[in-house]
Formats: structure tokens, sequence, C-alpha cells
């Protein structure tokens, strides 16, 4: 049983991991930062059943997605919070030449799902089934 409150300084992370349930025995809650480089961006991926919440510490990354007619794109700057819903097909860029992006995000899995995608979609129903 987990019944203290645990803390993880900075120098302590695991990787990304600061909070799961290798670190402290979260059983239902994954967190942990992440440094997206000057001129970065991910492919396009989605979590599977996983919500992925996301804070700007710094910088300003950029989330992309397909809302059925075109690609969006969602900047972002300190203190922005976003969420990514379960199976929706994503990427984060950084278009800065100079700043990282600093993000820290809370998962609902602890499992680091990444499913890659070739080209963003919008998410139907039967998408999720």
């Amino acid at each position: 049983m987990n019944n203290r409150v645990h803390r993880i300084r900075s120098g302590e992370l695991d990787g990304y991991a600061a909070i799961s349930d290798g670190t402290v025995g979260s059983k239902k809650l994954w967190m942990g930062m992440v440094e997206n480089p000057p001129l970065s961006s991910t492919d396009n991926h989605h979590h599977g059943d996983s919500e992925a919440g996301i804070y700007v510490v710094s910088g300003h990354p950029v989330f992309v997605f397909h809302d059925g007619t075109q690609g969006v794109r969602l900047a972002g700057e300190p203190g922005d919070f976003f969420l990514v819903p379960p199976f929706v097909p994503h990427r984060e860029e950084n278009p800065d030449p100079n700043e990282a992006a600093v993000v820290v995000i809370a998962r609902t899995t602890q499992e680091p799902i990444k499913i890659s995608v070739p080209e963003l979609y919008q998410l139907r129903e039967t998408d999720a089934d």
C-alpha cells in the first residue's frame, strides 16, 4: 500500500518520468517532463486509450492535429495547458530556432504508448474501438 506523500526532486528524474509505478508506486497516473529541442518535431502519433494533459513550462511548443477539414496548429506559451484525448493523432513541434520547449505531461496509463501514424486525420467514433 502506498500511504505517504512523495517528493521527486528534478535531479532525481528517471529519464523523463517523475511519477510512475516504477518511481513512487503510482498505479493510475504517470507524469514526466519533456524538453523539445529547438527546431524539432515528433512524428505523427497517438497515445492509444491514454489521455494526456500537458502544461507548458517554457518555450513555445505547437500541437498539430486534424479537424476533419484541415490541419490545425495550436501554439502554446508558458502557463498554457493542453488536453490530448485518447486515440487523437497529433504531433508536437518546436519551431523556435533558439529556445527549447519544456512541458510537463500527465497520462492516465503507465505504459509509454506512442503509436506512429503516417498522417494526421480526424478521429471518428469507430477509430477508438
